[in-house]
């Protein structure tokens, strides 16, 4: 099965990020490329790339290792990175070594608030 895109320029408005698409399977000799790629989608600070990762494949290290790069390149660009169609297997892998990203489709998690403070019970020792 083949797919002809239409013809002329696909329509973007302003808000729409770049996308890189990452494929599987990943290797850790792969990394400077997409890391490359991204710094050049990354045209202005504060800019967001989406990541489709739904062409991974199965989940491992050598991915988390790419989307930690990833993450890390994007900042010290002064961006940031979104993953689009994550494999559920790769999310609980990212959970479990503690890297978190910013998922497209769910809303950005804020901090609590600071300032507030506990109720003091009378009695209660001093600190």
């Amino acid at each position: 099965m083949s797919y002809a895109p239409p013809p002329g320029l696909p329509i973007v408005d302003a808000m729409t990020p770049p996308v890189l698409v990452l494929r599987g399977p990943v290797t850790r000799d792969e990394v400077s490329g997409p890391c490359d790629a991204l710094r050049a989608l990354l045209d202005a600070p504060g800019g967001v790339v989406v990541c489709d990762v739904g062409g991974l494949g199965p989940p491992g290290l050598a991915a988390v290792n790419l989307l930690a790069r990833l993450q890390l390149a994007a900042r010290r660009a002064g961006g940031r990175i979104r993953l689009r169609d994550p494999d559920p297997a790769l999310c609980s892998l990212l959970d479990l070594v503690g890297l978190r990203f910013e998922m497209e489709g769910q809303p950005e998690q804020r901090e609590p608030a600071l300032g507030v403070e506990e109720a003091v019970e009378p009695g209660d020792p001093a600190v």
